[in-house]
């Protein structure tokens, strides 16, 4: 590790002052951003805690709608939206270890945009809206390859907001030393239509499965995908899996998905 300043804003209003300022960046729960400093990857001279802001934390249910604060920890979200959007409790319940789920929020969660992380495939299944401190983005235009995403120089995610579909179900194949996914299938079914998204595959990042949301859209079932496949090529490859590997877990966590949902 290396000196330097820790700001500790109050209000979102301070925050994003203080994020304007030279060499600044933002603290989540630091689950990612810590170990980078660690290893010397980066070296921001000010780092700006977003965790102690009030109004960026807490979740409330309205109108079909589960809205996160994104300094909510991942914790917090399993406990409290079990009831009201089960298949996302149990996905937050499931990420990384106790310590991680009691600092590791979802708003740092979908900012960083890790590859292999749950929340994007959570958030781009449901259809979310990721809301800011400037802005309104949806989903399907906020999520833009490896570690990369909508958010502009300073942007703050101050909360997330989820449509409850009529049936949901997120399978995870578990990298057992990260306990990120190796793979992860989030499955929702709305009024109009199903969406399909997947994590920790694709050399892009998360994705949606445009022919299984089809095929589902049209008979949600597990047979419904018999024959559907995802072409290797653009998956991801590493020690622990290759492209063809990951492609055909897809299909098979999909299915696992569906029929869980069902």
């Amino acid at each position: 590790m290396y000196e330097f300043d820790l700001v500790k804003p109050a209000t979102l209003t301070e925050a994003v002052a203080a994020l304007g300022e030279e060499d600044a960046q933002a603290l989540g729960g630091g689950q990612t951003l810590i170990p980078t400093l660690k290893q010397r990857l980066a070296s921001p001279s000010k780092l700006v805690l977003l965790s102690g802001i009030a109004e960026m934390q807490g979740i409330s249910v309205e109108a079909g709608v589960v809205s996160i604060g994104g300094a909510t920890p991942h914790g917090v979200v399993a406990a409290e939206v079990a009831q009201s959007y089960p298949a996302l409790a149990a996905l937050a319940g499931n990420i990384g270890d106790p310590a991680v789920r009691n600092r590791g929020t979802i708003g740092g969660s979908l900012a960083n945009n890790d590859p292999a992380a749950c929340y994007p495939a959570a958030a781009l299944a449901s259809g979310a809206t990721i809301v800011t401190n400037a802005r309104q983005i949806a989903a399907d235009d906020y999520f833009d390859g490896l570690f990369t995403t909508a958010l502009e120089e300073g942007e703050i995610v101050t909360q997330v907001r989820l449509p409850v579909p009529e049936v949901a179900n997120y399978q995870k194949f578990v990298q057992p030393a990260s306990r990120f996914a190796l793979v992860g299938v989030f499955v929702a079914k709305f009024a109009d239509g199903v969406r399909v998204a997947v994590t920790g595959a694709s050399e892009d990042g998360v994705f949606r499965w445009s022919e299984a949301e089809a095929a589902l859209s049209g008979n949600f079932s597990a047979e419904a995908l018999d024959g559907l496949s995802v072409e290797a090529e653009g998956m991801m490859a590493d020690i622990h899996g290759s492209k063809a590997y990951r492609a055909h877990l897809i299909a098979v966590l999909t299915k696992r998905a569906v029929a869980a949902a069902v």
